[in-house]
């Protein structure tokens, strides 16, 4: 009986709160943000139907659904903030990482010495590699990554200070042939 009330509450809903939730998700997404407001709301609306069997009985409808979009609001921006930041402060990544490698303050290198970094980085273990890459280049937090994965932060912290240690060996002879 609760699945078809649930099911029942959030058609009704959607009906008659259609123009208002529009609205709602239009006014949080930015501009750059490429996903249609109605697409959003399809999106949850579709995911909210196919797991009303699994929810106790709603009985705030209006609070459920704007939560649902707020949250779905949230991971879209994150996900367009992490590729938007990715591709234009790359450079600016790749600098402050190249001067935690090579031990200078200057903001300033070859092109050589960077794309030397990149293949070292590259060339690291799947497990040194993607940390590397997830803390200093995408800006995630040693938190996140344990939440996501599972593994603890010791040792996500052990495996880039590993990382590191294997790049700066790695690129130091390197830096000497390049200066």
């Amino acid at each position: 009986m609760n699945q078809s009330k649930n099911s029942e509450k959030l058609n009704t809903f959607f009906k008659e709160e259609y123009s208002s939730l529009k609205s709602y998700v239009s006014s949080n997404l930015k501009a750059s943000v490429t996903r249609d407001a109605e697409d959003i709301i399809q999106d949850v609306a579709l995911k909210l139907f196919t797991s009303a069997d699994r929810y106790s009985p709603i009985n705030n409808v209006a609070g459920f659904v704007y939560r649902a979009m707020r949250n779905k609001i949230i991971d879209i921006l994150r996900s367009n903030k992490k590729n938007i930041e990715y591709h234009s402060q790359n450079e600016t990544k790749l600098n402050e990482f190249a001067a935690l490698i090579y031990e200078t303050s200057s903001d300033l290198y070859p092109e050589q010495m960077k794309e030397e970094l990149k293949k070292a980085i590259i060339n690291l273990k799947p497990n040194y590699r993607d940390i590397i890459i997830a803390i200093d280049f995408e800006g995630y937090t040693y938190k996140e990554i344990e939440l996501e994965t599972g593994i603890p932060i010791g040792t996500l912290m052990s495996r880039r200070h590993r990382a590191i240690s294997l790049l700066y060996k790695n690129l130091k002879s390197k830096q000497e042939i390049i200066s």
